[in-house]
């Protein structure tokens, strides 16, 4: 027969190409304003990472084209964007800077300044909203130093005025950061750090300081982990203790530390 072939060798019309280009990625739902948010990764638009909103009755793009919400700290990425009553905030991928989207018809206004490259950039991620001193805080990745290995750092960036250049430095003195989380009454930041040649699931440390009354912060404390123990994920509670996953017992397991006594316990 003209259109038969030996066993194994047809070739089939549904290609991995014609599956991937209809998939639609959906990721990080968050809520706010009553809004459900979420991203949503479209390989139809090479790959462009767009924030979506729903009010209940309509859905629509809350970052227009072309941006894509997306970032490269760390390579892994992740953690590119958030959002504070109406307003997203976001990194877009192709030139590094944070931006924040205000009105859902209007254009992205940039919050950093514009690198002096493109393959000098800075780069930021996991970023909170710090509402009471109109600050978005999170990690920055500076690769504005040409062949050198990227500085991280945990800064913050000013809501109000013109654009900063890329913010000033909240936490430094380690090669990698992540997990910046600002306490419920706005007093404390906590933040995860680790160093090479550890990654994060080998040894990390939690981090805690308070703000000072000029917005820096005061002495860093180290309340969990180290070069052996891996701390991910931690979290606020609404009372105000820190809960954090650890695997110190040789499991990932639960614990709750209390700020006023100074002790971690398993939370289970």
């Amino acid at each position: 027969m003209a259109n038969s072939a030996p066993f194994g060798s047809w070739k089939s019309p549904i290609t991995s190409d014609l599956i991937v280009s209809q998939s639609i990625g959906l990721s990080e739902v968050r809520l706010a304003a009553g809004r459900t948010f979420w991203l949503e990764g479209r390989p139809q638009e090479q790959g462009r990472n767009v924030v979506m909103a729903f009010d209940g009755s309509r859905r629509w793009e809350v970052t227009p084209e072309p941006y894509n919400a997306r970032t490269r700290v760390h390579e892994y990425g992740g953690g590119a964007w958030t959002v504070a009553g109406e307003v997203v905030y976001f990194s877009n991928v192709s030139d590094g800077r944070l931006y924040r989207q205000m009105d859902e018809y209007g254009e992205p206004e940039a919050l950093t300044a514009a690198p002096p490259a493109p393959d000098r950039q800075w780069r930021f991620a996991d970023g909170v909203i710090d509402e009471s001193r109109g600050l978005w805080i999170g990690v920055r990745e500076d690769h504005t130093g040409g062949g050198r290995e990227p500085v991280n750092t945990v800064v913050a960036i000013e809501l109000r005025g013109p654009a900063e250049v890329a913010g000033r430095i909240l936490a430094e003195g380690h090669d990698f950061f992540s997990s910046p989380r600002l306490s419920p009454d706005g007093v404390r930041l906590l933040w995860l750090a680790w160093d090479h040649p550890n990654m994060p699931w080998n040894g990390t440390t939690l981090w805690m300081a308070e703000f000072k009354a000029d917005g820096m912060l005061g002495k860093a404390e180290a309340i969990a982990g180290g070069s052996a123990e891996s701390i991910f994920q931690p979290e606020w509670s609404p009372a105000g203790d820190i809960v954090f996953v650890s695997d110190r017992s040789g499991w990932w397991n639960l614990y709750r530390f209390n700020v006023e006594d100074g002790r971690a316990r398993p939370s289970f």
